[in-house]
């Protein structure tokens, strides 16, 4: 293999105590995607022949990850504790002819972007390195490696915190665990390190002090940001890494054309996708891969999760998931679209509405207070307030049928299964049990009865009896003033 070829070596094996979490540290999310799956997508833009990932702890959990990236292995590390360790057994998985570089990555950075990976590498090759570090300067270097430069400034070696001393604690140059290493130099040196410090592991920044020792030329990139190149130990540095990659995205698709009026209370995942002159309006979170196409406005107070919004949609305070929107749609406010919700052009969907598993046909309206579960409603309906399909017999689901140009009245429950034909009507408060043929009007009418005098017998002594008693009262006077009128 060419000297110029590149593998890549990802390190997702340690457990993560500080999360405090059942669920491993590289598998909590931000922007969409698990940390580890930051990381993989970063590493496929850099062309890299091999990509290995170094799993221990819930390591099938972990490899559940992993299997949506493509040509990726994954390496078991043994009970040795320790990067170093890792790292020797992705190696020793690499061909025995590759002779390229190294590059290390933890599945707990994040941030780094291929621009700077790509400078890294660059420096490396340019220096003529064996090995060359990430670094980053900051103001609070507490729990990181510390880089110990020589007086010419050149890399001496790292120094780990729990074995700096004063002084080399109080160096603001932090490593960033982020290493690219000539091959052969790595295998050589990897097979020298120990566990002969406070941590009793197998350190890789060993292998940059023997490097140094042998006289070998080590050399450093500083990241241009240092906030791209911290790893995330526990919730805090989760939840800044969130925010910072969130204003990343943010950033991305306003200078795409995209018009986000608060970026502070508006959430967008790096899976999600905007076109141009989509306007986001406040308090809203598109995440999973929803896309919204050009021209829709979204917000303000919405939810879209892995939803699909069309040209000159409007979606008003909405919790939607999985659903599709047609173009020139309308939802909200207050709706609620469950999986398998579809609107069509120029559809629907109004305040206090939920669909679920449902079609609704071009320009057809569900207004207000209304459920639609496993139903296909066809074009140009309105739906009156409150209708229900009743979907579920306690036992299964079943299927509503809505034809074209169905009008229904208020309050209605079509009990499933039930169709609808082309052109139907329905009166106020009926309940639809039977399939209603195209152009009939169907009415569930009960005669209305008046039992006079229940509320004096059944509910003496309450408020509603002396509203009653006063109404008598007032009726009897009128009638006596009528008859002295006569």
């Amino acid at each position: 293999m060419a000297h110029s070829e590149l593998a890549i070596v990802i390190l997702a094996a340690g457990q993560g105590t500080r999360m405090k979490s059942k669920l491993p540290k590289v598998l909590h999310e931000i922007g969409g995607r698990p940390l580890v799956g930051h990381v993989l997508h970063t590493a496929q833009q850099l062309d890299a022949v091999i990509t290995r990932v170094v799993v221990r702890h819930e390591r099938d959990r972990v490899l559940e990850a992993i299997d949506d990236f493509p040509g990726v292995e994954a390496i078991d590390q043994d009970d040795i504790p320790g990067t170093g360790r890792a790292v020797q057994i992705a190696v020793a998985a690499l061909p025995e002819s590759f002779a390229g570089d190294v590059l290390v990555l933890s599945g707990d950075v994040p941030l780094l972007d291929v621009d700077t990976l790509t400078s890294l590498l660059g420096t490396h090759r340019s220096a003529g390195a064996e090995a060359t570090l990430l670094t980053a300067s900051l103001d609070d270097p507490t729990g990181y490696g510390r880089v110990i430069r020589d007086a010419d400034g050149t890399v001496a070696r790292i120094v780990e915190q729990k074995d700096a001393t004063d002084d080399e604690a109080a160096v603001g140059e932090i490593n960033a665990g982020v290493y690219v290493f000539r091959a052969p130099s790595l295998r050589t040196q990897l097979a020298r390190i120990g566990t002969d410090n406070a941590q009793g592991e197998m350190y890789l920044t060993d292998v940059v002090r023997l490097l140094r020792e042998d006289g070998h030329p080590v050399a450093a990139a500083e990241a241009p940001d240092a906030r791209i190149a911290l790893g995330v130990n526990d919730r805090v540095q989760l939840a800044d890494a969130a925010a910072i990659l969130n204003a990343r995205v943010i950033r991305r698709w306003q200078l795409e054309g995209a018009t986000i009026l608060d970026p502070t209370t508006t959430w967008i995942d790096d899976t999600a996708s905007l076109a141009p002159d989509v306007t986001v309006l406040p308090g809203t979170f598109v995440l999973g891969a929803t896309s919204v196409a050009e021209g829709a406005t979204i917000g303000p107070d919405t939810s879209l999760v892995d939803c699909e919004v069309g040209e000159g949609a409007t979606v008003r305070r909405t919790d939607a998931t999985l659903a599709v929107i047609g173009a020139g749609a309308t939802v909200g406010p207050f709706a609620f679209l469950r999986p398998g919700a579809e609107l069509a052009t120029g559809a629907k969907v109004g305040t206090f509405v939920e669909v679920k598993n449902s079609t609704v046909g071009e320009g057809s309206k569900v207004p207000h207070l209304s459920y639609i579960g496993d139903t296909t409603i066809g074009r140009g309906v309105n739906l009156g307030a409150g209708a229900i399909t009743a979907n579920y017999d306690d036992i299964a689901k079943h299927r509503t049928v809505i034809g074209d140009e169905v009008h229904t009245g208020s309050h209605n429950v079509f009990v499933a299964p039930v169709t609808l034909g082309d052109g139907a009507k329905t009166g106020a408060g009926a309940v639809i049990r039977k399939d209603v043929p195209a152009g009939a009007l169907a009415l569930s009418v009960a005669p209305q009865r008046n039992i006079a005098g229940w509320v004096e017998t059944n509910r003496a002594g309450t408020a509603a009896a002396e509203a009653v008693a006063r109404a008598r009262a007032a009726e009897k006077a009128a009638d006596g003033a009528h008859q002295e009128d006569r």
